[in-house]
């Protein structure tokens, strides 16, 4: 018995529910599956799963086997990467998952200059706006946006490489606010035109906050977007007063397209930073790619947008 293909099979039952649809996802017949997972059970004197009409459930046993079988399955292929040259030569694919804006903006500008100097490393870039699972969806590293406890992600036992910052920054064009005149407090955006994005701020009310209190004012959204990018461009064309993320209007406010208010009336600025599995073994692609990318995009994010004059500067958030 090839105890190994044996592991690989019993973790596709358990992964899949049920030997029909592991059977499909190994290329597999059925009954070849079905007999390989009865020799194995034979072989260890145990149940590994309990049948039924609907769906196959480990057994206490069959926990146990599945996941000493993961841990050894993987080191398996970690020992067969290194055997390989992946150990000491950055080459191989690479899956990268980053928010939509941010990595369009900040991270596939500086993921050109990558693969240009690593000519053997191929990635595969996925933008999406929700935190991918890096381990269902074998994804090699993330770029992700939270709350950094003790260098990891709130709630997560990922490693984390914090390499910034980003704040909320509300904003409008000189031109709009030429014409109708610069609120002097959050109350006067009562008799201001503004741009919402629900996701961000309500079209009816937008929250800001004093003395880590805090309160709601009253808006009007003459404009309400389904995307960030849109608010920052209607800003610009001087429809009104938006909120956004500060890689959204960074460049706008040092050319001075962009004027920001009330910055100091803002929640706290959130950590920006890398995310990745621990692993015994980094192999040298992901180490490559850690050590091109962090410092570039921490050039980038470390510190908040400021305008083009006066030249004063603010010093960058202490990293993780």
């Amino acid at each position: 018995m090839d105890r190994f293909e044996a592991m690989s099979l019993v973790l596709a039952v358990a992964e899949a529910g049920s030997l029909s649809a592991a059977a499909r996802r190994q290329k597999t017949p059925l009954a070849t599956v079905s007999r390989k997972v009865s020799e194995l059970e034979a072989h260890l004197q145990t149940k590994l799963f309990n049948r039924s009409s609907r769906a196959l459930v480990p057994t206490d046993a069959g926990r146990s086997y599945i996941a000493a079988a993961k841990r050894i399955l993987a080191d398996v292929a970690e020992a067969e990467r290194a055997a390989s040259g992946e150990y000491t030569t950055p080459r191989g694919d690479l899956s990268v998952s980053a928010p939509v804006a941010l990595g369009r903006m900040y991270l596939q500008p500086v993921l050109a200059e990558f693969l240009a100097t690593f000519p053997e490393v191929d990635v595969q870039l996925s933008l999406q706006d929700r935190a991918a699972n890096l381990l269902e969806e074998h994804v090699d590293v993330a770029l992700r946006i939270g709350a950094l406890t003790h260098g990891t992600f709130a709630d997560s036992s990922l490693i984390a490489v914090r390499i910034g910052e980003i704040r909320r920054v509300m904003c409008a064009s000189p031109a709009y606010l030429k014409s109708r005149g610069t609120p002097k407090s959050p109350e006067d955006l009562s008799r201001h035109d503004c741009i919402s994005y629900p996701p961000l701020q309500s079209p009816s009310s937008w929250r800001f906050s004093r003395d880590k209190a805090e309160y709601v004012v009253p808006v009007r959204s003459r404009l309400v977007v389904s995307n960030l990018e849109s608010a920052c461009d209607a800003a610009r064309a001087g429809i009104g007063v938006t909120v956004a993320f500060s890689y959204h209007v960074a460049e706008a406010i040092k050319s001075g397209e962009l004027t920001p208010l009330f910055q100091d009336l803002q929640p706290p600025p959130q950590p920006v930073g890398f995310v990745y599995s621990p692993n015994r073994f980094m192999p040298v692609k992901l180490r490559a790619f850690l050590d091109f990318m962090i410092p570039r995009l921490r050039a980038r994010l470390g510190d908040p947008p400021k305008r083009a004059a006066p030249r004063g500067r603010t010093g960058s958030s202490p990293l993780e």
